[in-house]
């Protein structure tokens, strides 16, 4: 085998194996083993065991589609959870570049599989609001005062979901699924000063400034990225085998199949690397022929 070749491999080769290994775990579902965290299952039982049917979980949308593949599986899973518990959920956007679109997207996508919802009376979306932090201070004091109509106008006094609930002690739990700095106002302003238990869905590259909320337990729960969000989803299938169902839909991009292509590619990557390092450092070796 020539050596010095292999140093010398055209870099499309690469992107052709990166290509493959992204677009095969697509198509044909691996299911790599997904390990469950602490900060992920304690997202999972506060849902589970500690809200009731009926309980009200407000739900923000405050991503763009930017960072949408590591949000949205999030965002979906806490939504199938919610209603295959009979928990009501009133979705609400703060992030303003593409925060309502993604609220509506994935309202839409899973509420679809659940026919026997009715909107205003089991789910409802107030839309999108300008001025995060005073939106969330002023929400403490009344949220009809903030979102006086939902998203297709409509009064929120002529919504039933609505018509018990006027601040956060109305509300059992608060879901922010993050990017940015939108997260961390939920837990350092709205927890720390109203008491409402409040969990974040941020990106990975955020995730780690959370941890500090997680410790000081002003966040409930935390989803860290796309693993926090395939952990979140093999919760919700272990314990409602049915969504499983739902989860195995071809063409269906979920959490698990990202981390798949994560994984795969992650692995091709270091392989480029372990290689070209054996064959840099094997070539050293060999004597120079004189010139």
């Amino acid at each position: 085998m020539n050596l010095e070749r292999v140093m010398q491999v055209d870099r499309r080769i690469i992107y052709l194996f990166v290509a493959i290994g992204t677009i095969l775990p697509i198509i044909f579902v691996i299911g790599l083993p997904v390990s469950i965290t602490p900060p992920v299952q304690m997202a999972f039982d506060r849902i589970e065991n500690e809200l009731q049917t009926g309980d009200i979980v407000l739900m923000s949308f405050d991503y763009g589609p930017s960072s949408a593949p590591e949000n949205a599986p999030m965002a979906d899973a806490m939504l199938r959870h919610c209603f295959s518990k009979g928990i009501k959920v009133v979705v609400i956007a703060l992030y303003p570049l593409g925060g309502l679109s993604e609220a509506v997207n994935e309202l839409n996508k899973v509420t679809a599989e659940f026919p026997e919802l009715k909107y205003g009376v089991d789910y409802v979306n107030l839309g999108y609001k300008d001025g995060a932090q005073a939106a969330m201070k002023k929400m403490a004091e009344n949220i009809h005062e903030v979102f006086p109509t939902d998203v297709n106008g409509t009064p929120l006094d002529r919504l039933p979901i609505m018509k018990n609930i006027r601040t956060y002690r109305d509300m059992k739990l608060v879901v922010s699924l993050a990017t940015g700095i939108i997260g961390e106002w939920w837990a350092n302003l709205v927890n720390a000063q109203f008491g409402i238990p409040v969990i974040v869905g941020p990106t990975a590259v955020s995730a780690p400034k959370y941890y500090a909320y997680l410790e000081a337990k002003q966040m409930a729960g935390l989803l860290g990225g796309l693993k926090g969000a395939s952990e979140y989803e093999r919760l919700v299938v272990n314990r409602y085998p049915k969504l499983g169902e739902v989860y195995a839909t071809p063409g269906l991009y979920t959490a698990t199949k990202g981390m798949d292509v994560q994984s795969i590619v992650h692995l091709i990557m270091i392989a480029f690397i372990v290689l070209g390092n054996v064959v840099y450092f094997t070539t050293k070796r060999k004597p120079r022929k004189a010139s």
